[in-house]
């Protein structure tokens, strides 16, 4: 069902930016923030800002481009792999320091012109443990969804009701292999994969991405491959830990299907390949460390 409070509480918030840069991932809230103000403000005034490196989904970063093609909102992709580096020590609040550097980049190119600076962060986020939110305050990005009150849930439902409304959105809105974008599943940093104080490396994302896609492409949805570093010496050995829906693991138990899907991860740079049998968790890592006292009073602050 629609929320139409909200998404007129929405429209209000953007009326007063007058014009905006986005800062535009191709994901599903992100997506939905772009088609939004670009109905309340037009393509004159809305811009997106994507940054593309070995943490992000190449085909994200794709659709992002694709879309700001379609309905002729002016887009540029910013490279930011020169992070890595500064995070691949993969400490608990990664995510600060990597979305402080990373939006600390955009925001300068916004001020350059005067424009907000917006993120899709939606009011669920606020459930989780993420750093990154605090680098958001501190560098005062907007996020009109979570300022609205927005859920994840009603974010894809004003997205159907968007693409229904203006079949012509619509259409600019659908991923090339036709999925429509409000039924994609949740994605996240491939860098969310790895548990906290293991390395992050090109190779070890290029190998998440690599699986996941393949995966997806044998019809499973929602899901994470983990990666753990169980390497002793010199020698290398990553171990996948398939995360997927409880009501899609009963496919994944066929012999033939299991041989296959050993072997292709086997071939993409992993030495073990197992299934999480507790099924896809949210987070997942986030659940296995406490969140600090500062981030719980900053969540507290800003619900």
């Amino acid at each position: 069902m629609i929320n139409r409070e909200k998404l007129s509480k929405l429209e209000n918030i953007i009326k007063e930016y007058g014009q905006m840069i986005i800062a535009f991932s191709g994901g599903v809230d992100s997506t939905f923030l772009l088609s939004f103000a670009y109905r309340v403000l037009g393509a004159d005034n809305v811009a997106a800002l994507s940054a593309v490196g070995p943490y992000f989904a190449a085909d994200e970063s794709a659709y992002a481009q694709a879309v700001c093609d379609r309905l002729g909102i002016a887009h540029k992709k910013m490279d930011v792999s020169y992070i890595l580096p500064m995070i691949e020590d993969n400490p608990e609040d990664r995510c600060y320091y990597c979305k402080k550097e990373l939006f600390g980049v955009l925001k300068q190119r916004a001020d350059m012109v005067g424009s907000v600076l917006a993120d899709g962060t939606n009011f669920d986020d606020l459930s989780d443990f993420r750093p990154g939110h605090r680098a958001l305050a501190e560098l005062g990005i907007a996020s009109p969804l979570r300022d609205a009150g927005l859920t994840k849930a009603e974010i894809r439902t004003a997205l159907g009701w968007i693409a229904e409304d203006d079949p012509l959105l619509g259409a600019a809105l659908k991923l090339d292999d036709g999925m429509l974008i409000w039924e994609k599943p949740a994605f996240a940093c491939l860098a969310s994969r790895i548990p906290y104080g293991e390395k992050i490396t090109v190779d070890k994302l290029t190998a998440i991405y690599k699986a996941e896609i393949y995966l997806r492409g044998l019809g499973f949805t929602q899901l994470r491959v983990r990666c753990h570093d169980t390497s002793k010496g010199d020698a290398p050995a990553l171990l996948a830990r398939i995360e997927m829906l409880p009501e899609e693991m009963g496919r994944i138990f066929d012999p033939e299907l299991m041989a296959k899907v050993n072997e292709e991860l086997k071939n993409i740079g992993f030495a073990f390949v197992t299934l999480d049998i507790g099924g896809y968790k949210m987070g997942s890592f986030n659940r296995e460390n406490k969140v600090e006292a500062n981030d719980r009073l900053f969540l507290t602050s800003i619900r």
